[in-house]
C-alpha cells in the first residue's frame, strides 16, 4: 500500500513539473510577442534604419564584417612580412579609406578629413587655399563631348565584363559626366596647373575603389627594374600594384647601393600623402591593398610568363616573381601567408595614346655606376650652366624641379633619374612624380646630396617655402600630419614611427639650406622667388 501511494506521489509530481516548466515558456513566449509589437521610446521602427537617420549601407550597421575584415588584416599586416598592425583592434571600424558614416566629416568637399584634426586645419590654412589662375578649355587635358556617355556595353567587347554583368556596374547620373566612372572623372579633371584639386570630393571614392574593387585581370607591367603587376577592374578602371618586398621597420643597408635597392609598396602610399600635405598634388593617388594571389593574381592572369613562375612553398605558402631586372628569382620570390599579400595599387594616368606625356632626363641624375659620379657631383658651379640650358632658362621649370627634390629628400629617394610632363601643356606646366618606391628606406641616415638642386641653384618658390616653415611648426608638425593621413589607409599603419621622426628632421635641414642662401645673398627675392604676389 505504501509503495503504490509513493509512486503515485512520484507521478503527480513530475507532472507538476513538467506543468509548471511549460506555463513558464509560455509566459516568455507572450512577453517577447509584446515587446515586438510595441514602439520604442523614439516612437521609430526598429526594423527601418533610415527612419533613424543611418542609411540602409552604413558602416555603423555593418560593424561585425569590418571588425572580421580588420581581423584578416592584422593577420596579414606583414608578409612574409606579415607584421602585426601596432592600431587597436577596433581601429578597423573607422579607418577605411573615405568611408562615410564612421566618422564625423567636415564637409563633402574636405574629403577624407575629420573635423578637428590637424590636417583639417592644414588644409583650411590660407596658404592652402591659395587660387589656382582660371582654367580654360586649352588648359584641360582632355575636352569631353558633354552628350558621350559612359557605357560599358557601347564598346561592343566583353573582353573584360559580360553584358550580362554590365549593368550592375554601371554608374547612374542626370548628365554624361554622372555616368563616368570615379578613375575617369580623375582623369577628366587634370589640367594644366594640378593632376587634382585640393578639395577633391573623388578621392575618398577613388582611393576606395582601389583598395576595394574586384580585380579581373593582373598581368605584369613590362619594363622596369623591379616586378609590376597591371591590375583591371570591371569600369575599364586600372591601377599599378606594388607588392611588399620589406617590412616596415627594415632599413636599407648601408652598403646597398642607391640603384640596387628594394622598391617599397609602402613608400609610394606614403609618398602619395606627403606629396598632397606639401600642396603639389603631383603624385597619381595610391591605396594599399591585401590581395589574394591564388585568386586576384595566379587563376585570372592571362600573361604566360608570369603563369609559370607560381609555385608553393616548402611552408606551403603561394609564392611567384616574374620576369624583371632585379629581385625576379626563387630567391626573391613573394610569398603570401598562405595567399595573401600586401601591396600599394596606384591609379594609373590615362594610357599615352590619348595623353602623350614627354619624359625628362633629370639635371641631377646620378651616374648609376658604382665608382663614377655625375658632373653635378664635381662641378659646384653646375646650377649656372642648368640655368642657361631649356627649358630651365625660363618659366618655373627649374624651381618646380626644385619642388621636386624637397619632396624627395625627406622621404630619402635618391633614385629621381627623370621626370615626365604632359606634353600637351608643353613646357608650363607641373611635373609628375612618379617611382617613389625607393623612398622611406632609410630613417637613421639623410642624403643631403639629395639637396643638390637647392643647395647649388639656391631658389625656391615662396608658396612651398611658407608651408614648409608652416610644417616646421607645433601646430602643424609634418610628422602628426602624415601619421594622420596614412591612418585612413587599409594597411595602417604604413610607415615606421622612426620614418616618421625622420621628416622633422629633414625637413629642419631644408629650412637650414635656404637660410644660408638667404644670409650669402645679395637680393633675397632671387632666393625666395615669388610665386604668389597678392593671393596670399
Amino acid at each position: 500500500m505504501w509503495r503504490r501511494l509513493q509512486t503515485l506521489f512520484q507521478r503527480k509530481f513530475k507532472i507538476t513539473l513538467l506543468f509548471l516548466l511549460l506555463l513558464a515558456l509560455l509566459v516568455h513566449l507572450a512577453m517577447d510577442l509584446a515587446l515586438s509589437t510595441a514602439p520604442g521610446p523614439c516612437g521609430c521602427d526598429a526594423k527601418a534604419p533610415k527612419a533613424s537617420g543611418i542609411p540602409s549601407g552604413s558602416p555603423v550597421l555593418a560593424g561585425p564584417k569590418k571588425l572580421s575584415l580588420r581581423i584578416l588584416q592584422d593577420f596579414s599586416g606583414s608578409n612574409g612580412s606579415l607584421e602585426k598592425s601596432s592600431r587597436p583592434q577596433g581601429a578597423g571600424l573607422h579607418t577605411r579609406a573615405g568611408e562615410p558614416g564612421i566618422r564625423r566629416q567636415s564637409g563633402e568637399g574636405n574629403a577624407g578629413r575629420t573635423e578637428g584634426s590637424k590636417l583639417a586645419a592644414l588644409f583650411d590654412h590660407p596658404l592652402y587655399n591659395i587660387p589656382i589662375p582660371e582654367v580654360t578649355e586649352k588648359d584641360k587635358l582632355f575636352v569631353v563631348n558633354p552628350m558621350e556617355k559612359f557605357s560599358l556595353r557601347s564598346s561592343g567587347s566583353d573582353e573584360w565584363v559580360s553584358s550580362s554583368k554590365a549593368e550592375t556596374v554601371l554608374p547612374t547620373g542626370k548628365t554624361a559626366y554622372d555616368t563616368y566612372p570615379t578613375w575617369l572623372k580623375f582623369h577628366v579633371g587634370i589640367n594644366r596647373y594640378e593632376l587634382y584639386p585640393r578639395r577633391d570630393p573623388l578621392m575618398p571614392t577613388l582611393l576606395r575603389d582601389l583598395a576595394t574593387q574586384r580585380i579581373i585581370s593582373s598581368v605584369q607591367k613590362s619594363g622596369g627594374t623591379q616586378l609590376k603587376l597591371i591590375m583591371t577592374f570591371p569600369n575599364y578602371g586600372q591601377a599599378l600594384f606594388k607588392p611588399m618586398k620589406q617590412t616596415r621597420d627594415q632599413e636599407t643597408p648601408i652598403d646597398f647601393f642607391y640603384f640596387s635597392d628594394f622598391e617599397r609598396h609602402n613608400a609610394e602610399i606614403a609618398a602619395f600623402h606627403l606629396d598632397r600635405i606639401l600642396d603639389f598634388r603631383r603624385i597619381p593617388p595610391v591605396s594599399g591593398r591585401l590581395v589574394n594571389i591564388t585568386k586576384e593574381i595566379r587563376d585570372i592572369t592571362t600573361d604566360k610568363k608570369l603563369a609559370k613562375t607560381f609555385f608553393i612553398s616548402p611552408a606551403g605558402n603561394v609564392c611567384f616573381y616574374g620576369e624583371c631586372s632585379y629581385y625576379c628569382s626563387t630567391e626573391h620570390a613573394l610569398c603570401g601567408k598562405p595567399d595573401r599579400l600586401e601591396g600599394s595599387m596606384a591609379a594609373l594616368l590615362p594610357d599615352k595614346t590619348l595623353a602623350k606625356r614627354r619624359s625628362w632626363r633629370s639635371p641631377w641624375r646620378r651616374s648609376y655606376h658604382k665608382s663614377k659620379k655625375a658632373e653635378w657631383e664635381l662641378n659646384p658651379n653646375y646650377c649656372a650652366q642648368v640655368r642657361e640650358t631649356p627649358p630651365y632658362d625660363r618659366g618655373h621649370r627649374l624651381l618646380d624641379l626644385i619642388d621636386m627634390t624637397i619632396l624627395d629628400f625627406l622621404m630619402g629617394n635618391m633614385d629621381r633619374h627623370h621626370y615626365e610632363t604632359f606634353e600637351k601643356f608643353g613646357n608650363d606646366t607641373f611635373l609628375l612624380h612618379l617611382d617613389n618606391g625607393r623612398g622611406f628606406g632609410t630613417h637613421s641616415r639623410d642624403e643631403l646630396s639629395i639637396l643638390a638642386p637647392l643647395r647649388q641653384c639656391c631658389s625656391i618658390k615662396k608658396s612651398t617655402y611658407l608651408r614648409l616653415q608652416l610644417l616646421a611648426t607645433q601646430p602643424y608638425r609634418l610628422s602628426d600630419l602624415l601619421r594622420e593621413a596614412l591612418a585612413t589607409d587599409p594597411l595602417a599603419p604604413v610607415l615606421a614611427e622612426p620614418h616618421l621622426r625622420a621628416l622633422d628632421r629633414r625637413l629642419g635641414k631644408v629650412l637650414e639650406a635656404v637660410g644660408r642662401c638667404l644670409a650669402g645673398a645679395a637680393r633675397p627675392e632671387e632666393v625666395v622667388v615669388d610665386d604668389v604676389g597678392s593671393r596670399v
